[in-house]
């Protein structure tokens, strides 16, 4: 049977017994019965009223009873036809969509590891939204790709192309999202690299912090707008579309609304805080030029490719999103539509985009990893500066202790910690002067006030005293460190001249 995408009202044929029996497709009908219960026939042969549709040719031969019971009916919204372009390309982007969920899980274990401690000013969770959005817009993808397929398969229109709009604009949410989380990364990754050089060269406080506060929440809420604008309404308007008439005055004044076009202006707005987000970070983290052809050349040196090319993408699948708000003859919400421009400027722009990611999160290596191997090259070239050459890795003076037992660690650590004689010398050891013992501690030293004149006589006899004292320790000491005998002639007298001078 041909594909009989349009419908009209027909008379019952009067080819029954009598006036009340009508034949239909070689089964009787009681015509008074069709006509209590508002049943109709069509041209493109189904039978129906209000709440119900059977298929009524062919092989299908159903049957109503005086009560408006049926048997053997089969329903008009079946999958009946076989798959077209449209159903060919839904299992191609279906099956890349699918593929793409896998190696974002790969890439998101990859950079959303951490190596290092987690910092307050950046969040593991930044490096992350992005491949979580990435697999949110995959899975969408792919169930509104997974459902076209009955797009062309069923008779009537019903649920499948409900499914696969509904799934398709919340895509492109979603694709915002992706892009903005990375390019919003990409401006944090930068600022993190400049701070762990120099945490206090860029405050947070300031113009340019402030300005990397509110710009997420300005972008999120237009993101948000145009989710609220194009989801949440009633979509059993775009499953009428069997005859031209309910094309004309159903489908196509629902598709083409005033929230279509709406939604599709705020997520332009959103697509112009992206684009304002990489000229901030480029103003701020990379270097400043004058001049047009030199702020081109600086742009092209330093802006990321995968930004560049994700954003010009996006632009294009934005701009079919304002285009079909307005023009119904390449809306997907059309059942016959040209399949290049939904599938073409709308999944072909986002699953590029998707690749385009995966290539470089693949290309790429994990930040904590390049801030470790950055803060190694900067030690080295300090260590450099300050003439400083490192042993390499396997000298160590404590390469006994390192290859000793458990038991000999032990035993080394009581040595060090524990009391008795061991902890007595290790005390004297580390002492940086060492044990200042007092001299003398036998002798008593006369009882005088230094703040007195000394009585005529006492001056000589205080300083022979000192004298003998200082002269007795000296000769101890030299014997001990010469290791001979010193005696009173070999010592001269101390001269006391101030309270200074003695020890």
């Amino acid at each position: 049977m041909p594909l009989l995408d349009l419908r009209d009202l027909v008379q019952f044929p009067n080819n029954g017994d009598n006036t009340t029996d009508t034949i239909i497709n070689g089964v009787h009908f009681n015509l008074t019965a069709l006509k209590h219960f508002n049943y109709t026939i069509y041209t493109n042969n189904t039978i129906s009223n209000a709440s119900k549709c059977y298929l009524i040719f062919d092989n299908f031969k159903p049957h109503m009873f005086a009560n408006g019971s049926w048997v053997n009916g089969t329903s008009c919204y079946i999958p009946y036809y076989n798959i077209g372009g449209r159903g060919v390309a839904s299992i191609v982007f279906a099956v890349f969509f699918t593929i793409s969920i896998m190696f974002t899980l790969l890439n998101l274990r990859k950079h959303g590891r951490l190596y290092l401690r987690e910092d307050k000013r950046f969040r593991a969770v930044g490096r992350r939204w992005q491949w979580y959005w990435m697999c949110f817009v995959a899975a969408c993808g792919m169930i509104s790709t997974l459902t076209g397929i009955d797009v062309d398969r069923y008779y009537l229109q019903q649920i499948p192309i409900v499914l696969q709009s509904f799934f398709f604009v919340l895509m492109v949410p979603g694709t915002l999202a992706m892009v903005w989380e990375a390019t919003r990364h990409w401006g944090s990754w930068q600022e993190r690299q400049i701070v762990d050089k120099d945490p206090f060269i860029l405050p947070q406080d300031d113009k340019r912090g402030k300005t990397e506060f509110y710009m997420p929440l300005v972008f999120y809420l237009f993101a948000w707008l145009n989710f609220f604008m194009v989801i949440p309404r009633s979509w059993t308007a775009v499953e009428k579309q069997n005859t031209p008439e309910q094309k004309e005055n159903i489908a196509r004044p629902a598709s083409t609304g005033s929230r279509e076009k709406v939604g599709a202006i705020f997520a332009a707005i959103a697509l112009f805080v992206i684009c304002f987000s990489l000229w901030h970070s480029l103003h701020h983290y990379k270097p400043r030029t004058t001049g047009f052809w030199r702020k081109i050349d600086t742009f092209c040196h330093y802006c990321p490719t995968k930004l560049f090319l994700a954003i010009l993408i996006l632009a294009i699948r934005v701009g079919y999103g304002i285009a079909s708000a307005w023009l119904w003859e390449i809306s997907i919400f059309q059942d016959d539509v040209n399949i290049g421009y939904p599938y073409g400027l709308g999944y072909g722009t986002i699953l590029l985009i998707i690749i385009i990611f995966e290539i470089a999160g693949f290309f790429e290596e994990n930040e904590d990893k390049v801030i470790i191997e950055q803060r190694r090259e900067r030690g080295i070239m300090t260590d450099r500066e300050l003439g400083i050459v490192k042993k390499p890795h396997w000298w160590n003076r404590n390469w006994a202790d390192k290859y000793a037992s458990d038991d000999a660690r032990l035993r080394n650590m009581a040595g060090e910690v524990g009391g008795g004689r061991a902890t007595a010398r290790n005390i004297e050891r580390n002492i940086e002067l060492g044990n200042m013992g007092l001299r003398n501690r036998s002798r008593s030293r006369p009882n005088e006030d230094p703040f007195r004149d000394p009585e005529p006589g006492s001056a000589n006899k205080a300083g022979a005293g000192l004298s003998t004292t200082r002269t007795v320790s000296d000769m101890d000491a030299a014997s001990t460190m010469t290791g001979r005998t010193l005696t009173v002639e070999d010592t001269k007298p101390q001269q006391v001249r101030s309270m200074l001078d003695i020890n």
